[in-house]
């Protein structure tokens, strides 16, 4: 994306990352990511995107996100992070709510080519247990 600031851009990126996350979009989420994108979720270890949010989707139902910060390398890598609360309810109408920081890897024209998630998962495993698996 020629003229926009790789700050500004990768600041775009993961608020829209976050919004589609937290309205459960699935496809628009997708569409943020490289074909041969990965994530790294603690609970479910490497997983290409679609079927990663396809699972989380599965699991989820009415959440929340509330963004708290977002931070661009100062190394002069494409790298950037998203500190958030995810107030995230399950289907079954129970909920966890953990602090998260998503830390999100770009290519040239700032698409997500590898994401890791990174929270305590102790606290929500009891509410979580295999809903998610």
């Amino acid at each position: 994306m020629v003229g926009i600031p790789l700050e500004a851009l990768y600041t775009r990126q993961i608020r829209s990352y976050l919004q589609e996350l937290e309205r459960g979009d699935v496809d628009a989420i997708c569409a943020l990511f490289t074909p041969d994108a990965q994530i790294f979720s603690p609970f479910l270890g490497w997983m290409q995107p679609g079927p990663f949010f396809a699972k989380v989707q599965a699991a989820s139902g009415e959440s929340r996100i509330t963004l708290i910060d977002i931070c661009v390398s100062t190394m002069g890598a494409r790298r950037a992070t998203g500190y958030f609360v995810y107030d995230w309810g399950l289907r079954d109408g129970s909920a966890a709510r953990f602090d998260c920081v998503d830390v999100f890897d770009f290519d040239d024209n700032g698409r997500i080519e590898r994401m890791i998630i990174i929270y305590d998962t102790h606290p929500i495993r009891s509410t979580v247990g295999d809903k998610y698996a």
